[in-house]
Parts: structure tokens; C-alpha cells; sequence
């Protein structure tokens, strides 16, 4: 009889076991059910608060201004403050590592560029972060062509007349640059590359110096952002020959491409896409895709970005993800070949 108690007793343990274990299943089920019903409800919540948008580079430089112009379009939209948070320094990589190691919660997120995502992490020794596993991708902001421009003592009306002159004088030309490993470096290294040519590159520190150095003809020539010499250009103190995109640009109808001018397939073009850290909600992205795709298309974005000489971007956060592979790959092996290391 003792032993029937003990059985009676272990098998009411067990019913109670059973019933408890069934107990938290159900808990467990009604609790996954309750987050994922709640996930949409977050997302269309999102933001409640203040966001910050890092720019890893100094205040009205063409990042920031960029920034800007998004950033009063997501406020209007969204009825709370995106507030731009300049943070300088080693090319953009304080910055932009700062906004990798942030909170995945949307409310830090960064406008990087071709320079700190294709560029940099080719030359800079030990950059803190991986462009392309550090980031959550959310849309291609936009993108801006350099425009070749010569001095006029270059005998050269047109990209071909530029390369056969060239190659007719190997180093002959000097060509100006923003600085060693800017856009405008690349693009003349890229240009000289595809072309077959030789020139002196001439680094500048910034824009100004070098296009002050090509109007007084110290320079042959240079890729530079349409608006910093575009003020040049009707008195003929300047010659523009092309525009590196792959599509004409709206500010300037009238230039070729280099690609459509002498060089098929030849792009180069400074870029801004909106990232957050990795492992941002896929319902934060896309609620903040689809009111970047509206903005973009808007009639007063694009006259913001036209007047700045920036095509405005678009597309779906996997087709950011693509383009800055694709870059990443273009740049890194131009680098090589060129052999460009940080100075």
C-alpha cells in the first residue's frame, strides 16, 4: 500500500508538471503573438522621439547641406525634429564609427558618402568599421557629377581631343586635385586608367585652391563639383568638357558624359546614402524608405538639389546595399592600381 500512495503521488506531481508546462506554452505563444501584432503598431509609432543624423563631415561642406535638405522634409513629415549632429574628423571616420556602435533603435542614423563607405576604408589604415556589415541600409539620397574643366590654354574642345593630346605628351598635363583620395583624385586616376594616359596629379587641400591655381594656369585641369566652377565657365576662364555621371546632368544639359564623349561605361560620382547601425528593425527601415521615396520625388527637393548640383536618389534599402558594393569594388581597385596609400 505505501508504494500505491507513492505512485498516486508521483503521477498527481506529474499532471500538475503537464499542466504547468502546458500553462507556459500557451504564455509563451500569447506573448510571441502579442510582440508581433505590436511590431507593426511600433513602426507606425516611429519616431516618437527627437532623431539624430550624424554627418561625418564639417558644417556647410556638401554632406551637410544634403543633410539639411532631408532633414527639414522627414521633420515636416513626421511631426518630430531629425536634427543633423556634425561630427568631423579622419575623413569621416569619427563619425561614421560613432553612428556604427550606436543603439539599432532608428534614433541614430547617419548620412555617410562615398567617401567614408568606398573610398576611405581603401586607404585609411584600420578603419573602426565595416561599410558594408557596420550599417543597416535605408535609401540612396543622392548623387553628384564632377565636371572636367581645362584651362584654355589646353588645346582641347572635347574628351577625345583631351586623351589624343595626352598621349601625344605623356605627363605633359598637370592635373589638379580636391586632395589625395578625394572624389576628384579618384576621378582623374579612374580618367587616366581607362583612357591610357599619364598626367602630374597636383593634390590641393580643398576645391577652392585648386580651381584658383587652374584659372591662373599653374593646372591643366580638373574634376571638380559643377558649382565651384560653374561661375567660370560663361566668361571662358574655365573650358567644361564633360560631366563624370552616368546620365547628363539637369544643371548643365548641354555637357556630354565622359562615358557618351569618349569612354563607355566611365561613371564617377560623389554620393549620400541614409544608414542606421546594423540590426535596425526591418519595419523602421521601411517607414523611413517609403517617406524618403516620397520626399525624393518631391518638386521642391529636387529644385534644392538641382540648384546644388545633386541628382536625387531613390529605390529600395537593398538597392543602397548593391550600389555601395558595387563602388566599394570600382574604388578598391582603382586604389590599387594607383597605388594610393594615406598620407
Amino acid at each position: 500500500m505505501p508504494d500505491q500512495a507513492a505512485d498516486d503521488t508521483e503521477r498527481g506531481k506529474g499532471a500538475q508538471e503537464n499542466i504547468l508546462n502546458s500553462s507556459n506554452v500557451v504564455a509563451v505563444t500569447a506573448a510571441c503573438a502579442m510582440a508581433l501584432a505590436a511590431a507593426p503598431a511600433m513602426a507606425q509609432t516611429y519616431p516618437e522621439k527627437p532623431v539624430r543624423v550624424v554627418v561625418p563631415f564639417p558644417p556647410a561642406g556638401a554632406a551637410d547641406i544634403v543633410a539639411r535638405h532631408v532633414t527639414q522634409k522627414l521633420s515636416e513629415a513626421f511631426g518630430v525634429q531629425f536634427i543633423v549632429d556634425n561630427r568631423a574628423g579622419a575623413g569621416g571616420a569619427i563619425g561614421t564609427d560613432y553612428a556604427a556602435h550606436a543603439a539599432p533603435d532608428g534614433y541614430t542614423l547617419i548620412i555617410a558618402s562615398s567617401s567614408s563607405m568606398s573610398i576611405n576604408p581603401h586607404i585609411g589604415a584600420g578603419t573602426p568599421y565595416d561599410p558594408q556589415r557596420s550599417f543597416t541600409p535605408v535609401i540612396l539620397i543622392g548623387y553628384a557629377a564632377n565636371v572636367l574643366v581645362v584651362h584654355p590654354s589646353v588645346p582641347a574642345k572635347s574628351v577625345k581631343e583631351l586623351i589624343a593630346f595626352a598621349k601625344a605628351r605623356p605627363g605633359a598635363l598637370n592635373i589638379a586635385s580636391n586632395g589625395t583620395g578625394t572624389i576628384s583624385h579618384l576621378t582623374a586616376e579612374l580618367f587616366m586608367q581607362r583612357a591610357g594616359i599619364k598626367m602630374v596629379h597636383v593634390p590641393y587641400k580643398g576645391s577652392s585652391p585648386a580651381t584658383i591655381d587652374l584659372m591662373a594656369g599653374q593646372v591643366s585641369l580638373l574634376f571638380a563639383a559643377y558649382p565651384s566652377v560653374s561661375a567660370q565657365l560663361p566668361s571662358g576662364k574655365l573650358k567644361a568638357l564633360a560631366v563624370t555621371s552616368a546620365k547628363r546632368i539637369e544643371i548643365a544639359p548641354q555637357l556630354p558624359t565622359v562615358a557618351e564623349a569618349a569612354l563607355p561605361g566611365f561613371e564617377s560620382s560623389q554620393w549620400w546614402g541614409l544608414y542606421g547601425p546594423a540590426g535596425m528593425a526591418a519595419a523602421t527601415v521601411t517607414r523611413l524608405n517609403t517617406e524618403l521615396n516620397k520626399i525624393l520625388r518631391s518638386a521642391d527637393i529636387k529644385k534644392r538639389f538641382a540648384a546644388d548640383g545633386v541628382e536625387p536618389g531613390s529605390g529600395a534599402p537593398n538597392d543602397l546595399a548593391v550600389y555601395l558594393k558595387n563602388d566599394f569594388e570600382k574604388w578598391g581597385k582603382v586604389i590599387r592600381a594607383a597605388g594610393i596609400k594615406n598620407e
